[in-house]
């Protein structure tokens, strides 16, 4: 925002998918398209029960399956817009990887300063979710955001007109909601890495 610029009231809510078998496993996963769990869909209606008294001008989702399944399941698949650059980090060799077993070959290995072989740096990343901002900054209200782990801590850093590896400082769950805003002319975190537990008077609906 530049300087002289009256104070935003805008709120833009980033939600994590629902747990997934690769994400429970802490596999590196970016363009394989798995589903929720059962869990992840618990995680998902939980998320709309949270949101369903908001009021968004725009819902964005990656066009990846467990976003879309959580976006649906927490009551927005009617109006999402599908949002390429929003997809997951793209892990090249390391796909479906952990850490653990990435480091028995390349001891030390840290994704966000050593990168992947044959897949996105974090710059190329971080350029994707300059888009997202700028796209949702035209927005006249608020907006939600469902994608995933990597690409939202990186969107985040970005919004703080931050490096896009210092996403690195943002821990992110699945099946929880974060909000971005301002403290007046500032970008600012509001809300980070919150879960959404079903009340307990309410059970999640079949799916």
């Amino acid at each position: 925002m530049s300087p002289g610029r009256t104070p935003s009231t805008q709120s833009v809510v980033l939600v994590r998918h629902g747990e997934t078998e690769w994400s429970a496993a802490l596999r590196h996963t970016g363009r394989t398209d798995v589903p929720l769990t059962a869990a992840g869909r618990r995680d998902a209606v939980a998320i709309g029960s949270w949101l369903r008294e908001c009021s968004f001008a725009r819902v964005f989702v990656s066009p990846l399956r467990r976003a879309g399944e959580t976006c649906r399941l927490a009551g927005f698949g009617d109006i999402a817009e599908v949002r390429a650059d929003l997809v997951e980090w793209d892990y090249g060799q390391y796909e479906g990887r952990t850490t653990e077993d990435i480091r028995a070959e390349r001891p030390g290995w840290l994704l966000w300063r050593d990168g992947v072989p044959g897949g996105e740096t974090v710059e190329e990343v971080g350029t994707r979710a300059d888009r997202v901002i700028g796209e949702v900054r035209q927005v006249e209200g608020d907006v939600v955001l469902f994608a995933h782990g990597h690409v939202l801590r990186i969107l985040a850093a970005r919004w703080l007109d931050l490096p896009p590896d210092r996403g690195r400082s943002f821990v992110l769950s699945t099946g929880t909601i974060s909000v971005l805003g301002f403290e007046r002319e500032t970008p600012a975190i509001l809300r980070w890495n919150s879960a959404c537990p079903l009340p307990s008077t309410r059970e999640p609906s079949p799916s």
